[in-house]
């Protein structure tokens, strides 16, 4: 295992003005999606989709790592080039989703753990000749009467753990992902107390597990109001709230911090990270690693319609250069107006 060459990948992923794309989306939640505009969802249109968005033009200079699903990293180009070949000849990293999703925590009500760890150093080794040079493990902590309690915390924190050490050791990055939902009914303060409790859990985990901190990337919520609670916080405090945490229980030696959207819309989640971005100097990068926030409007104007790849490739790449402009805190409300 070489550090040197965990770290100049992971500082690759949080380079200057580029964030990830997050196009892991399992089969369920892509058919989901695709439901709600009347898309089939095949194997060929999701491949088809994942083509329009990996050969959107000038992509790279915004977008430096996908992260992909198991059935995407095995598919091909039209032209018979593999996704991952096609993107690493781009300039772009290829990374993997590697865990198998959050199942409910046995004596746990309404909490979760996030499954996979049975058999993954072999995944990983097959994901590595695949082109996979960074990972993704996602953690689900709820908020709600009761939740989450120290033990869930805990259980999914030695997970994420656990599957990082197994990255590292493959000499693949691991993105820690955990992710404190945006659901609730409950306030930003509160919020900030559990996104608090979540993130000193991880990195104790993390340390205990000699993870190599340069060679990872942290991928956490932002610190905001549940979607139900009746006073939304305003960006600046959203921004205000999540740097604050971050500098509280992220050490220095983690190159970057690549926030997911978690259902905030794209203009909200542009904005937030612009406005953490001019927060003065920060020991990390502030980058994104979004699904949503970057391809909602991408595939709404695809619509599954092969007619339609050039509007929707303007829409993702509007999107990717947006979110590439709060990487240097310079994205501001209407731009996304003005934008072609």
């Amino acid at each position: 295992m070489s550090h040197s060459d965990l770290e100049s990948v992971a500082a690759r992923m949080v380079a200057k003005g580029k964030g990830i794309l997050a196009a892991d989306e399992s089969n369920s939640t892509c058919t989901k999606r695709f439901d709600k505009l009347g898309i089939a969802s095949t194997e060929e249109n999701r491949r088809a989709y994942r083509e329009l968005l990996f050969t959107t033009a000038d992509v790279a200079q915004w977008i430096s790592g996908v992260i992909l699903y198991d059935e995407t990293i095995r598919q091909k180009t039209r032209d018979g080039v593999a996704f991952a070949d096609y993107l690493t000849k781009a300039g772009v990293l290829p990374g993997i989703k590697v865990d198998t999703g959050a199942k409910p925590m046995a004596l746990y009500p309404n909490e979760t753990i996030t499954e996979g760890l049975d058999g993954l150093r072999e995944r990983l080794i097959e994901y590595y000749k695949l082109g996979a040079r960074f990972a993704k493990w996602r953690a689900v902590i709820d908020i709600g009467t009761g939740v989450p309690t120290r033990g869930a915390i805990e259980a999914n924190a030695h997970a994420l753990a656990r599957y990082a050490a197994l990255c590292q050791e493959q000499n693949i990055v691991p993105i820690v992902e955990p992710e404190v939902l945006m659901d609730g009914a409950h306030t930003l303060e509160r919020c900030e107390e559990v996104t608090d409790a979540a993130l000193a859990e991880v990195f104790a985990q993390l340390q205990r597990h000699r993870i190599h901190l340069e060679g990872m990337i942290l991928k956490p919520n932002m610190v905001i109001s549940g979607k139900k609670c009746a006073t939304q916080a305003t960006p600046e405090q959203v921004a205000a709230a999540t740097v604050r945490c971050l500098k509280r229980h992220v050490p220095s030696a983690v190159p970057g911090i690549a926030f997911l959207s978690g259902g905030q819309t794209p203009l909200e989640a542009a904005l937030h990270l612009s406005l953490m971005n001019r927060s003065g100097s920060l020991p990390w990068q502030l980058s994104f690693s979004y699904g949503r926030a970057l391809q909602d409007a991408a595939l709404s104007a695809w619509a599954g319609k092969p007619g339609n790849v050039a509007p929707a490739q303007k829409q993702f790449q509007k999107w990717a250069r947006l979110n590439g402009l709060a990487r240097s805190g310079s994205f501001q409300a209407g731009m996304e107006q003005q934008a072609a």
